[in-house]
């Protein structure tokens, strides 16, 4: 008599799938082995319920079935610098201990469909795929929104080496090619750590133009260490900060090189210690803007931007402006809505307080550049910038328009004016000190306290 079972042998000693056992065993149907890696003693075997083994499996997921339901789960339309996931990244989660393998190809694996739907649901999903699934080249330049030949370059300027490689069979495209595979978690971390570069540049560099990297040097030695600056800019803070963590922190990377005075430590071990003290984290996701646009005559609407760009001008006679990236469908009604007079009721952008527009706000420019996605740039007339209400609901709040100068000396007691100095003068009140202005999408904008009147006395 037989007294101890593996996967296979216990599986057909109930008259199971191989698949149904695993996951008997992965959900706590039946117990773990226990009389060995991958063993089970005969009294466990005999003790398991076949039915209640048949019933947890209803049916296995296909990696492609289960890798169409994780992307699905990160967005629709899928967001800016996020790849597809791949039925190879099933086979990872599998061996992160994520998912339960129930059988097929290790690369390509089944799964329970009820594990993949519990995993969709979690909201750290990114940064489970950032950690637990590597990137091939050209998925590794979707991650970081750049071309793919600028992918290229970071390659050869060593910021970035391969964690491991992949044999893929193109069978028809050349046979088997070894494809080197990247840390996801490194790659989005790039524009953390390489706060000197002009990210959106890359990231905006047109099919067929020359980027702001190829000016770069491979074999500059002085890429690899970084002056006590630089260590602030890469965790945003002030220099005085990091002087504070070198003092009381001893595990403080030591110097390289330099001076007493100016010091230099190597990157890699600064980025190291940041990351390990909480200093700077892994951007799991893309900044992104919202805008509540206010169509004349119509419902308003909210659009997502991603990885927005805002430029505000100094100039009262200048041009505000809001680079982002859209989905085409989404960036079709903007167009549409923005050419027929509508109004911005509200823009909440990172780096900037909410914002609001009336009227005038145009798109003047939509592009695919060579890293894909679709880049929108919206621009309105400085003057009319303002900043929206928080707890007001009727319309949209300006302080003192129109402004007269930019400055950083803004005396408005209620909120901040964005630094341009506000004009002490109400056309309905006279000279009344910091006057509030409230626009209203019938009547224009006028004092906000018309909207508020003394109750006369009776």
């Amino acid at each position: 008599m037989r007294e101890t079972y593996d996967e296979q042998q216990a599986a057909g000693r109930l008259r199971v799938s191989v698949a149904a056992w695993r996951w008997a065993t992965a959900s706590g149907v039946v117990p773990a082995a226990d009389a060995g890696p991958g063993l089970w003693s005969r009294a466990v075997v005999e003790s398991a319920d076949a039915e209640a083994v048949r019933a947890a499996l209803p049916g296995p997921a296909g990696a492609w079935t289960a890798a169409e339901q994780l992307t699905a789960a990160l967005g629709d339309p899928l967001p800016r610098c996020r790849p597809r996931v791949t039925p190879a990244a099933i086979g990872h989660l599998v061996r992160a201990g994520l998912l339960a393998y129930l059988g097929g190809d290790p690369a390509h694996p089944d799964v329970h469909p009820d594990q993949v739907a519990a995993l969709a649901r979690r909201r750290d999903l990114p940064a489970l795929l950032d950690r637990h699934v590597p990137l091939g080249p050209d998925q590794a330049a979707v991650r970081l929104g750049v071309r793919r030949t600028d992918f290229d370059q970071l390659v050869r300027l060593g910021w970035i080496t391969p964690t491991g490689t992949v044999e893929i069979d193109y069978k028809r495209h050349g046979g088997l090619t070894t494809v080197p595979l990247y840390s996801a978690e490194e790659v989005a971390l790039l524009p953390v750590t390489r706060p000197a570069v002009d990210w959106h540049a890359v990231r905006a560099t047109p099919a067929g133009h020359r980027s702001p990297l190829a000016a770069l040097d491979p074999t500059d030695p002085a890429d690899d260490v970084v002056l006590l600056a630089e260590v602030a800019r890469i965790a945003g803070v002030g220099r005085p900060a990091v002087l504070n963590w070198r003092r009381r922190h001893p595990d403080f990377p030591a110097p390289v090189g330099g001076d007493d005075v100016h010091p230099t430590f190597a990157r890699s071990a600064v980025v190291a210690w940041l990351l390990d003290h909480d200093k700077i984290a892994v951007p799991s996701t893309v900044p992104t803007a919202t805008l509540h646009l206010r169509p004349t005559g119509a419902a308003p609407r909210r659009f997502q931007l991603w990885d927005p760009w805002v430029e505000l001008s100094d100039d009262p006679e200048g041009e505000d402006r809001l680079t982002g990236w859209m989905a085409d469908d989404d960036a079709d009604t903007l167009a549409v809505l923005a050419a027929a007079d509508a109004s911005v009721s509200r823009l909440t952008a990172p780096g900037t307080d909410p914002l609001a527009i009336p009227g005038d706000v145009r798109v003047i420019d939509r592009f695919h550049p060579g890293s894909g996605g679709l880049r929108v740039t919206l621009a309105w007339p400085s003057h009319l910038r303002g900043h929206a209400a928080r707890t007001h609901a009727g319309g949209l709040i300006h302080h003192a328009l129109p402004h007269s100068a930019p400055g950083t000396d803004c005396q408005c007691a209620r909120q901040n004016c964005g630094g341009i100095i506000p004009t002490p003068y109400c056309p309905e009140h006279g000279r009344a000190a910091e006057p509030a202005m409230e626009w209203h999408p019938a009547g224009g904008i006028r004092c906000a306290r018309l909207t508020h009147p003394t109750p006369t006395p009776a």
